[in-house]
């Protein structure tokens, strides 16, 4: 467990220093825990990966491509649709799938993200299950 928690913490880390775009936190529903280590990294112009490590009673991590990514009328204010694998490591191995729905806002005077989204999951291995009520709140460094 401490192997897998540090690996997957080192890749994470790594990634985050290289290729971040947006680095931070979310409150609330995440795989491990009610706080996760947040990142986003840029796939192109309308597309990117919504990572998110959450520590709590085991390690989970969730890898979301965000496909639809729009402004809503100015660039401050974006939508964004997608969805990835998570997987939890606890006293059980959890794997399943997540999308993700959410509304963010750039700051143009401080380099602040703040954002909402909704986190539907279906969990595959350990139990099936299908659950609806995955809220959190995004509040990230932009680089």
């Amino acid at each position: 467990m401490k192997k897998v928690f540090f690996v997957l913490s080192f890749v994470f880390a790594l990634i985050s220093v290289n290729n971040a775009q947006e680095l931070g936190l979310r409150f609330g529903d995440v795989s491990g825990g009610n706080v996760a280590i947040d990142g986003i990294f840029s796939t192109g112009d309308f597309s990117r990966l919504h990572a998110d490590v959450s520590f709590g009673s085991g390690l989970g991590v969730d890898l979301l491509w965000d496909f639809i990514y729009q402004p809503l009328g100015n660039e401050a204010l974006n939508w964004y649709a997608g969805a990835g694998p998570f997987v939890f490591i606890g006293e059980s191995l959890t794997l399943g799938a997540v999308g993700e729905l959410g509304l963010e806002y750039h700051f143009n005077e401080i380099p602040l993200a703040l954002g909402a989204d909704w986190r539907p999951f279906f969990r595959l291995v350990d139990n099936t299950d299908f659950g609806v009520g995955g809220f959190g709140l995004n509040v990230r460094f932009v680089f």
